[in-house]
C-alpha cells in the first residue's frame, strides 16, 4: 500500500468551500475514486508543517498554490528546502502547478511571470515523449488550468514528456523520480468555473470569457491522476529494488 503525503500549499476561498470543499477534500475525492488502497496524510506547507522525516511517507505530491514559487514567503524557502532534500534522497515526488514549477526553481529551472497572460480554462496537450506509466495510454491529455507563472527553463535533467502551445513544458519528467505537472487534475471544472468568476479584477474579461467556453468539453482529470500515482507506484518499486 502506498503512503502518500500531500504538501498544502493554498486553501480554498472561504466563500467556495461550502460548495467545494478544501484541497483535501479535493484530492481524496479523485485519489479514491483512482485507487481507494492510497494512504494519504496531509502537511501544511502554508502552516510550515512539513514533515520532520522525509520517510514519513513513502512518496509526496503538492497542491498548487495562488502564491508564486519566485514569492519572498518564508513557508516557499522552506517547502524549496525540503523538496531538494525528496530529490536528494531519491523519494518520489510530484509537483502539481505551483509545485511543478518549484520543481523547476529548486532543481536550478528557471520560472517566470507569462507575458502570454493568464492560462485559465482546459488546456489541450499532447503527449510528446510517452512512458511506460501511462497507462492506459492516449496519446492527449486535457486538464483545467489556471496559472499566470510558467517554467522558462528546464532543470538539469528534465524532460517534456506532455506539451501544448500556450504552455509547452506542461508536464516534465525529472531523473526517474520527480515528475511536474502544470495543470489540476484535482479540480473539477465548476470549481475552475467558481475560482475564474471571483478573479474578474485580476484576468481580462475577454480571457475569461475564452476560458468559460473551455469548459464544455471533457477532461483527463481520472486518467491524468492515474497516471501521477502508476509514476509513484514505479519510483517506491525501483527505490525497493536499489535500481
Amino acid at each position: 500500500m502506498m503512503r502518500l503525503g500531500i504538501l498544502i500549499c493554498d486553501q480554498v476561498q472561504e466563500k467556495l468551500q461550502p460548495e467545494f470543499g478544501d484541497y483535501p477534500e479535493m484530492f481524496l475525492d479523485i485519489i479514491e475514486r483512482v485507487d481507494p488502497q492510497v494512504e494519504v496524510k496531509f502537511f501544511s506547507a502554508i502552516d510550515r508543517e512539513l514533515p520532520t522525516d522525509i520517510n514519513a511517507c513513502d512518496v509526496y505530491m503538492t497542491s498548487g498554490s495562488r502564491w508564486g514559487v519566485n514569492d519572498d514567503n518564508v513557508w516557499i524557502h522552506e517547502l524549496e528546502d525540503f523538496i531538494r532534500q525528496l530529490y536528494e534522497s531519491g523519494k518520489g515526488f510530484v509537483g502539481i502547478c505551483f509545485g511543478h514549477q518549484l520543481i523547476a526553481k529548486a532543481l536550478g529551472g528557471r520560472v517566470n511571470k507569462s507575458n502570454k497572460g493568464w492560462a485559465i480554462g482546459v488546456a489541450f496537450s499532447e503527449i510528446v515523449n510517452p512512458r511506460n506509466w501511462m497507462v492506459p495510454p492516449q496519446v492527449k491529455l486535457d486538464l483545467v488550468v489556471s496559472h499566470q507563472d510558467q517554467i522558462v527553463e528546464l532543470p538539469p535533467h528534465a524532460q517534456v514528456l506532455v506539451s501544448n502551445d500556450f504552455c509547452p513544458f506542461s508536464l516534465i519528467q525529472v531523473n526517474n523520480h520527480f515528475l511536474g505537472i502544470q495543470g489540476h487534475p484535482e479540480f473539477s471544472r465548476a470549481y475552475s468555473l467558481a475560482l475564474m468568476n471571483t478573479r474578474k479584477d485580476l484576468i481580462p474579461a475577454a480571457v475569461i470569457r475564452i476560458g468559460a467556453n473551455t469548459f464544455t468539453h471533457e477532461v483527463d482529470d481520472i486518467l491524468a491522476m492515474k497516471w501521477l500515482l502508476n509514476f509513484l507506484q514505479q519510483t517506491i518499486t525501483s527505490e525497493s529494488s536499489g535500481e
